[in-house]
């Protein structure tokens, strides 16, 4: 049920992440005319625009990396062949995200309120607009890869049951 939730959560943001990007062509496709054709003038707001959406682009792709389970990790021992060390590897890695994604949450929400008290320069929009991406992004992973080591758990109690 929760794991079902979090999957259509997922492809919402699958989805969210496809249309930010499309959005990404229009200010970028406007800088590269202006700078380069003179077609039309060169507007300063794109280049704001652009790291915003860039921003929230970058912060979901991390998002649905921890579902997915693509999110990097490094190895620096042979993969495990028993069910325990199996979920001692994974469930280290797991822990370690979330306890990345608590910090990303706890103080990015003083950086969201910092932000909140700032607007852009040129599109003269306030910061919350995308400084607000990074505790969502926080909760985000926290959700998911803390799911994720409550599936790795179920996962080695079936593999401890099914050898006895």
């Amino acid at each position: 049920m929760i794991g079902r939730m979090l999957d259509h959560c997922c492809n919402g943001l699958r989805v969210l992440l496809g249309v930010l990007i499309a959005a990404l062509a229009i200010p970028v496709g406007m800088q590269v005319l202006a700078r380069y054709t003179g077609i039309i003038p060169v507007y300063l707001w794109t280049e704001e625009l652009a790291t915003f959406i860039f921003v929230w682009a970058v912060m979901i792709g991390a998002m649905m990396a921890v579902w997915d389970g693509t999110h990097f990790d490094v190895r620096v021992i042979p993969d495990a062949t028993s069910p325990l060390m199996i979920l001692l590897q994974d469930g280290f890695v797991l822990v370690m995200i979330t306890a990345f994604a608590l910090i990303f949450f706890w103080y990015g929400i003083e950086y969201a309120k910092f932000g909140y008290i700032q607007n852009s320069v040129m599109m003269r929009a306030n910061m919350l607009i995308t400084y607000i991406s990074v505790p969502i992004a926080g909760a985000m992973w926290t959700l998911f890869a803390g799911y994720r080591l409550y599936e790795a758990v179920m996962v080695y109690k079936n593999r401890t049951v099914a050898a006895q």
